[in-house]
């Protein structure tokens, strides 16, 4: 079974296909490059912030298997030994052992 995740990306176009941002004017074109600049920046800022998630996500690609994914994400992600983990990574990382 593969694991179809397209519904994450419903608003991009067709796969291998760039938008098409020449329907915006100049204005709109500009609009546009600053709310992805500032969306980057946030970004980076909130998992910098936020380490947890970093280590959330690096547990789970180490471990999915992506031809059952359904049940791997929500086993992985309801595993009541979860938080133990994420925060024994965290202390491993920083060397707080």
């Amino acid at each position: 079974m593969n694991c179809n995740l397209s519904f994450l990306r419903s608003a991009a176009p067709p796969r291998g296909q760039k938008p098409d941002v020449s329907v915006l004017n100049s204005e709109q074109q500009e609009k546009l490059r600053q709310f992805k600049i500032k969306t980057r920046i946030d970004n980076e800022r909130y998992l910098r912030s936020h380490p947890e998630v970093d280590v959330l996500i690096g547990g789970f690609l180490r471990f999915a298997d992506f031809h059952l994914c359904h049940v791997f994400f929500a086993d992985h992600f309801t595993n009541p030994d979860l938080q133990a983990a994420v925060v024994s990574k965290m202390q491993e990382n920083s060397g707080l052992e």
